[in-house]
């Protein structure tokens, strides 16, 4: 029996391997080694993703009128969610699953750049930017930016503390990216 749990799985990861290679084509961009599951939710094409990032199952990234902007060697864990927009829930007299208009801002861009991780179960809101090297806890809800290399955690998500002292990011991003494209100690 044992033997028959194994080639389930294994067929189910060559199903899935065939789907996201064709289900990448219908991002907006998708670099290189970007690993999704086949089952889960994106709006293809307001998303934009760099190379090297997993997604782990469960996912639901949304963005219809704004956009999500995912950077280099980035993690999600399992049932991430990401929404770019919101309704407008400020018009008098009407319901607001009637309301079609939308004020200036209920949709904003997502950005997540290079290298974070965002763990099983955060949720980040429109509007926010997830800084370089910044972690993201599990079950967080992230409704504002925090600068790069924090550790955010809570609901709403509040900084924890940072990854790294000033020196010890310089130095990081010194082994890490080519010198115009690191972080200045103001960018801290």
């Amino acid at each position: 029996m044992k033997w028959i749990g194994h080639t389930i799985i294994f067929l189910q990861n060559i199903k899935n391997r065939i789907l996201r290679n064709i289900l990448r084509h219908l991002f907006a961009e998708c670099g290189k080694n970007v690993r999704f599951y086949a089952s889960d939710f994106f709006s293809f094409k307001t998303i934009y993703i760099k190379d090297d990032v997993y997604i782990g199952r469960g996912a639901k990234f949304s963005a219809r009128h704004s956009h999500i902007y995912i950077g280099n060697k980035v993690m999600f864990g399992p049932n991430v969610t990401i929404r770019g927009g919101n309704h407008n829930t400020s018009v008098v007299g009407k319901f607001m699953a009637d309301v079609d208009s939308k004020r200036e801002t209920d949709d904003q861009n997502v950005i997540i750049e290079d290298d974070a991780w965002v763990g099983a179960g955060a949720i980040i809101l429109k509007g926010v930017m997830i800084r370089r090297g910044s972690v993201v806890a599990a079950g967080a809800v992230v409704t504002k930016s925090f600068p790069p290399y924090s550790v955010l955690g809570g609901v709403p998500a509040k900084l924890i503390k940072k990854r790294f002292s000033p020196t010890q990011i310089l130095e990081h991003e010194a082994q890490l990216y080519p010198e115009n494209s690191r972080l200045k100690i103001e960018d801290l």
